[in-house]
């Protein structure tokens, strides 16, 4: 028997995981960090920006994919809602 056939191509620790802590295909991660400017632009009255923050299936865009931090993800969600309720935005999208 091989040394691959005895461990199964695990690693020497028993886990399947190869590579650094995060990121899961060889490395650490870099953290993604929403700038200020963006922030500041952040507001029910500017659809154009809060789009950014919507897929094109009318779902918020969570927090590890925007960069948002937890309070900024807040503000979004709440600019996104009013921006809803005052048909800036659409609840859902409908068509083909």
């Amino acid at each position: 028997m091989s040394r691959m056939d005895a461990d199964d191509g695990l690693d020497r620790d028993g886990d399947d995981r190869r590579g650094g802590k995060g990121g899961g295909r060889g490395g650490p991660t870099r953290r993604k960090v929403l700038s200020e400017e963006i922030v500041a632009k952040i507001d029910y009255k500017n659809p154009q920006v809060l789009r950014s923050f919507v897929t094109d299936r009318g779902k918020l865009v969570p927090r590890r994919i925007s960069g948002a931090s937890a309070g900024q993800q807040r503000v979004i969600s709440l600019a996104v809602r009013r921006a809803r309720m005052l048909a800036f935005l659409p609840f859902s999208v409908t068509g083909d």
